[in-house]
């Protein structure tokens, strides 16, 4: 098993994000604490569950803000997804979820991309809204430009919209253009210490 942690920060508005990933034989999980002025300002949690090849399982959505609490769940359903317990026709087909308010969710298409430079995929995407608390069907493309580089094209609800993303050896996004960026630890900095039995 391993664990790690990770933090980015929004560039487009004020926001922070704390994500903890184990990685284990028998899947992945990844819980995650999100706060940002976007919308208002809110904090968001989410949960999610992967199975061993960083296919989605489930993802679970919580949010706060001045208007109140939400939780949303959308579960895999063979084909098919459930949003809230209810089946949803209207994403059979759709190949993962895709979370407006992160960038760990690119991961889990851009892990399926093949290494050849100029492979495409394209894939169709159950997108979750992380301000409004709704889903609905859209469809990206990745473009492998670099062994860590891509570019992202959204042909569905965000039509127009490309960003370059640069990402790590797992997969997992250090800057993604116009909205992220990985904070990562300055050379020879120490890391802030824990108290015992913490």
């Amino acid at each position: 098993m391993s664990t790690a942690v990770l933090f980015w920060r929004r560039t487009d508005v004020e926001g922070l994000e704390r994500l903890e990933l184990t990685i284990e034989p028998a899947g992945v999980t990844a819980i995650s604490t999100v706060i940002c002025l976007e919308g208002g300002g809110f904090r968001l949690d989410h949960r999610w569950r992967l199975n061993p090849e960083w296919r989605a399982q489930s993802v679970t959505v919580e949010r706060w803000n001045s208007k109140g609490y939400r939780l949303l769940r959308v579960e895999r359903a063979g084909e098919g997804w459930r949003v809230d317990g209810m089946a949803r026709p209207d994403l059979e087909g759709v190949q993962e979820p895709d979370l407006s308010v992160t960038p760990f969710c690119n991961t889990l298409p851009i892990r399926r991309m093949p290494e050849t430079l100029g492979a495409s995929l394209t894939l169709d995407t159950a997108f979750i809204d992380g301000v409004a608390m709704t889903v609905t069907r859209s469809r990206q493309r990745y473009d492998r430009v670099g062994p860590l580089e891509l570019r992202y094209i959204d042909l569905g609800l965000s039509s127009g919209f490309e960003a370059d993303l640069v990402v790590d050896e797992l997969g997992l996004v250090v800057r993604y253009e116009h909205l992220f960026e990985r904070v990562v630890e300055a050379e020879g900095e120490e890391a802030c210490p824990t108290k015992a039995g913490s």
